[in-house]
């Protein structure tokens, strides 16, 4: 999904047309007066997902976890987009830090489940999805290796023993879903929330480490405040290995119209495929 298209579900959803993007990846994200506008793809499964991101939302208030509020109960949809409304923050008081999302995951992690279903994080659920919207803009050779690389974790991931009590878990917890605003930290983007392994919210950091940058004392802060470092866990190279996989098919799927995607997907499946996991990878 492209701007413009989703700018046209913008005003079929009787929203400004003009509104201020603020993201495209995933979803279209905009800027409207006081409220932000998720737009999501045209896919029936996605409709579902912006709905529990909703009662997430919803369950999170209630639960007095500091998170971004929804504007409205049910998503619309919107020639098969799913479209949410959230009212929207004020401007960030400073950049988040690691610590941040760690004191915020460890109230996450204290949570019982919902009255309603959470998914499993299908990590690599995406991941046949993006490599199809990628098309001929990869090599079917590459696509072939992330396919087979999928069903060797998907199968490692399964015999798993987790260290930490499974419960409710954000999904994708990096310091960009984490707002600092004068009342302090809130978790943003809902959207992945699931039943599972604690770990696999830990293992985001320690690959954010190793892949993209993040110093060393910064993650020393997060395992820190958390309490736990997830690399002590004789099952964490798995699920590191699960989410690198899919974190470079979710590039894939952008490379058919930007050159900056297709040249970091090459980038991250060459590193890959030669086992290098020193090689720098860029947020995308």
């Amino acid at each position: 999904m492209d701007e413009a298209r989703a700018r046209d579900v913008l005003a079929t959803a009787g929203l400004a047309r003009d509104a201020e993007l603020l993201a495209l990846g995933e979803n279209a994200v905009f800027a409207s007066g006081e409220l932000v506008v998720k737009v999501g793809r045209a896919a029936p499964e996605l409709l579902d997902r912006a709905g529990r991101e909703l009662r997430v939302a919803g369950w999170l208030e209630k639960s007095g976890v500091p998170a971004v509020r929804a504007a409205e109960p049910e998503p619309r949809s919107v020639d098969g987009h799913p479209v949410t409304l959230w009212y929207r923050l004020a401007e960030p008081v400073r950049p988040a830090e690691p610590g941040d999302l760690a004191a915020l995951l460890r109230l996450v992690h204290a949570l019982p489940s919902p009255s309603f279903v959470l998914p499993r994080r299908e990590l690599l659920g995406g991941v046949e999805r993006w490599l199809r919207l990628a098309g001929e803009a990869i090599s079917p050779a590459d696509a072939e290796y992330l396919r087979e690389r999928r069903d060797g974790f998907a199968a490692a991931a399964a015999t798993l023993v987790p260290h930490l009590p499974v419960g409710p878990i954000h999904g994708d917890a990096l310091p960009r879903n984490v707002h600092v605003g004068t009342d302090g930290p809130v978790l943003v983007d809902l959207e992945t929330f699931s039943a599972d392994f604690r770990e696999h919210d830990l293992v985001v950091m320690a690959l954010s480490r190793d892949r993209y940058g993040t110093p060393g004392s910064a993650y020393d802060a997060f395992t820190s405040q958390y309490g736990w470092d997830v690399r002590e866990w004789e099952g964490c190279a798995v699920l590191r290995g699960a989410r690198e996989t899919a974190s470079c098919a979710w590039v894939a799927q952008h490379a058919p119209s930007n050159p900056r995607a297709l040249a970091e997907f090459a980038r991250r499946v060459a590193s890959l495929r030669d086992g290098d996991t020193g090689v720098r990878w860029y947020p995308f």
